[in-house]
C-alpha cells in the first residue's frame, strides 16, 4: 500500500469512527446538561464549595463565576509549581527549577487550555505537579469551555429569560458526568498500547543505537495522555509530546490520539441540535466544521506528501522531524486536527515542515479554532461565525437578521464582531512589538521570513489557546513568557465574556416565527456561505503577514 494511499484510509477511518459517535454521545451530553437530577458525587461538590444547584445565574454572575473560578486556579497552579522542590514525587534535576516567570506562564497556559510549554516537562514538573496541578487542569480548563458552550446554547434557546443556567453545575457535569469516565476508559486503551503509568522517577534505563546508556523518567503518563486530548489541551508530559514512544508508542495509538482529539468537539454540533430543537441546525454546523477540516487535512498531506525543496525532493518525502513509527502522512493529520482544535499537541517538529505545510498549521490556528475547535470553544465559536453571515446575508437582502428564531440586531453584531476581533488584534500586535524589539528577536533562531513566521506562529498559538510552537524560538525569557502569558489570558478570557454577553442578550428576546424571508439556517447554501465568511475574514485578516513569512519562503 502506497504512502497516500494509507493515509486517505487513515483518514477514512477517522471520519467513519467520528460518524458512529456523533449521535450516541451528543445525545449523551446534551442529557448531562439538560438533566436536573445530581448525582451523591456532585451533591458533595456542591456543599463543599457552597453551591446551591437548583439556582440559575444570569450572564454577568455567570462570567465572574468562570473569571473568579480561573482566577484561583491560576493562583493555586502558580504557588504548587514554586513549591514543588518541597513536595513528594519532586524531580532533582539541577537547574531545572521553575522561575516566577516561567511558573506565571505555565499556570496560566494550563487554565486557558492552552498548555504552551516554555520548559521541558520531564527534567522541570514533579509527578504531583503533572497530577495534581497540569492534570487536574486539562479537566477543568476543558469543563469551562463546554460550559461557556452550553449558556450560549442556552441564550439561543431559551425566551424571556436572563438566566443561563449554573456555572457551577455544568463545571461539575462537565468534568464527572463527560470528560473524567472517557478518559478512564482511553488512559487504559493507551496502556494497552505501551504508554506507561507509573510513579518512578529517573530508573527507566535505555540502551542507544551506539551502545551508550540513557536514563528516562517515567509517570503518570498514560492517564494524562488521554486527558490532554480528550479536553484538547496539548501539554505534553515529555518534552516532544506525542512523539515520544511513552506517551505514543505505535501507529495505532496515534489513531487513538487523533480519535480523542476531535471526539468531543465533532459530537457537540449535536448537543447544539438537541438544545435548540432542531437536529438539523446541529447537522449544519458540524457540516461547516467538517468542510473546513477537510480542507485542512488534505492540504497539508499534500503539502507535506508533495514536498517542497532539494533534500525533500531526494528522500521522497518532508521526513525531517517525522516519527518513522507514524509517516509523513499520519503525521500531517495529527498536525492538521491539533490546530484545528486548541490542542497543541504534536507528533512531529512543525517547524521542519515545508514552508507551506507549516503555514497551514498557523492558518488552521487562524480559523478562529472552530474546525471543529477546542473543546467547547469551538462550538461558540463557529456559532459567533453563523451570527456574522447571517448578518451579512440580512444586509444583502435588506431586511433585519434572524438566527434561530432570535434577531441580530445591532447589540447582538457588536459582541459578535469584537469577539471575532479580539484574536487578530493580539496576534498582530504581539508580533509586530516582538519584531521591533531586537532583544526579543534573538530569542528567533532563524533569519528571514521562516524566523518571521516563527514569532507569527507564538503569538497565533498563543492567543487562539492552542499551544504548539515552532521549536526555533527560544522564549523562555521574562518577555516571552510575559507576553506569551497575556495573549494567553486576553486571547481566553476577552471572548468569553463577549459570547457570555451576547448569550444573555439572546436569551432576554423572544421567539421571532420563520416568514418567507428568513434564511433557512440549515441548508447546504448556508454551510457554504459559513465556511465562505469564515475563510474570507482570515484572509483579509491574516494574508499580509503570511505573505511576508511561509508565503515568502515558500517562493525563495
Amino acid at each position: 500500500m502506497s504512502t497516500t494511499t494509507a493515509g486517505v484510509v487513515f483518514v477514512a477511518t477517522l471520519i467513519i469512527a467520528l460518524a458512529a459517535v456523533h449521535i450516541p454521545l451528543g445525545d449523551y451530553m446534551y442529557r448531562v446538561y439538560s438533566g436536573t437530577k445530581h448525582s451523591r458525587a456532585e451533591r458533595i461538590v456542591y456543599r463543599a464549595i457552597g453551591v446551591q444547584p437548583g439556582v440559575e445565574q444570569t450572564w454577568g454572575v455567570y462570567a465572574r463565576s468562570v473569571l473568579a473560578f480561573s482566577a484561583m486556579s491560576v493562583l493555586a497552579l502558580f504557588f504548587l509549581q514554586l513549591i514543588q522542590a518541597h513536595l513528594p514525587l519532586r524531580l532533582h534535576e539541577p537547574g531545572t527549577e521553575m522561575t516566577a516567570a516561567l511558573a506565571w506562564n505555565t499556570a496560566i497556559s494550563f487554565v486557558t487550555n492552552t498548555n504552551w510549554q516554555n520548559y521541558a516537562g520531564e527534567s522541570t514538573q514533579g509527578h504531583l505537579v503533572q497530577m495534581a496541578g497540569l492534570a487536574v487542569q486539562n479537566f477543568v480548563s476543558a469543563a469551562v469551555g463546554m460550559a461557556v458552550a452550553v449558556a450560549l446554547v442556552r441564550g439561543f434557546a431559551r425566551r424571556h429569560t436572563g438566566d443561563l443556567g449554573n456555572f457551577w453545575v455544568d463545571l461539575v457535569r462537565g468534568t464527572l458526568r463527560i470528560l473524567l469516565p472517557i478518559a478512564f476508559v482511553f488512559a487504559i486503551v493507551l496502556i494497552a498500547g505501551g504508554a506507561i503509568q507509573n510513579f518512578h522517577l529517573h530508573d527507566q534505563v535505555a540502551r542507544t543505537i551506539t551502545g551508550a546508556t540513557q536514563t528516562i523518567p517515567g509517570g503518570p503518563v498514560a492517564s494524562q495522555e488521554s486527558i490532554k486530548l480528550l479536553g484538547t489541551n496539548g501539554g505534553g508530559f515529555f518534552n516532544v509530546n506525542s512523539a515520544h514512544p511513552f506517551e505514543n508508542p505505535t501507529a495505532w495509538t496515534n489513531w487513538v490520539e487523533i480519535f480523542l482529539i476531535l471526539l468531543i468537539a465533532f459530537s457537540l454540533p449535536r448537543t447544539f441540535g438537541r438544545m435548540v430543537g432542531s437536529t438539523k441546525q446541529g447537522y449544519a454546523i458540524a457540516s461547516v466544521m467538517a468542510v473546513l477540516a477537510l480542507i485542512s487535512v488534505t492540504l497539508t498531506n499534500f503539502l507535506q506528501l508533495r514536498h517542497h525543496g532539494t533534500v525533500p525532493t531526494a528522500a521522497g518525502a518532508a521526513l525531517e522531524g517525522v516519527e518513522t513509527r507514524f509517516g509523513v502522512a499520519d503525521s500531517a493529520t495529527f498536525a492538521a486536527s491539533s490546530t484545528l482544535t486548541s490542542t497543541g499537541a504534536v507528533d512531529s517538529a512543525h517547524d521542519s515542515y515545508t514552508s507551506l505545510g507549516g503555514m497551514m498549521t498557523m492558518v488552521n490556528m487562524q480559523l478562529g479554532e472552530v474546525a471543529p475547535g477546542g473543546v467547547g470553544s469551538g462550538l461558540y465559536g463557529m456559532l459567533i461565525l453563523a451570527v456574522i453571515t447571517v448578518f451579512v446575508a440580512g444586509l444583502m437582502v435588506g431586511r433585519t437578521p434572524e438566527y434561530l428564531g432570535k434577531k441580530i440586531t445591532p447589540r447582538e453584531i457588536k459582541f459578535a464582531a469584537t469577539y471575532f476581533l479580539v484574536s487578530p488584534l493580539i496576534v498582530l500586535v504581539g508580533t509586530a512589538l516582538a519584531m521591533a524589539l531586537p532583544g526579543e528577536r534573538a530569542a528567533m533562531a532563524n533569519a528571514g521570513p521562516h524566523g518571521l513566521s516563527e514569532v507569527l506562529y507564538a503569538f497565533t498559538s498563543a492567543a487562539n489557546n492552542n499551544g504548539s510552537a515552532f521549536a526555533g524560538l527560544s522564549g523562555n525569557t521574562v518577555w516571552w513568557n510575559t507576553a506569551l502569558g497575556l495573549a494567553m489570558v486576553f486571547g481566553r478570557f476577552v471572548p468569553i465574556v463577549l459570547v457570555l454577553a451576547l448569550a444573555g442578550s439572546l436569551a432576554r428576546q423572544g421567539h421571532t416565527p420563520e416568514s418567507i424571508g428568513t434564511l433557512p439556517t440549515h441548508r447546504p447554501q448556508f454551510v457554504g456561505m459559513v465556511a465562505g465568511v469564515t475563510l474570507i475574514l482570515v484572509a483579509l485578516t491574516f494574508l499580509p503577514m503570511l505573505a511576508l513569512g511561509p508565503l515568502a519562503e515558500g517562493i525563495h
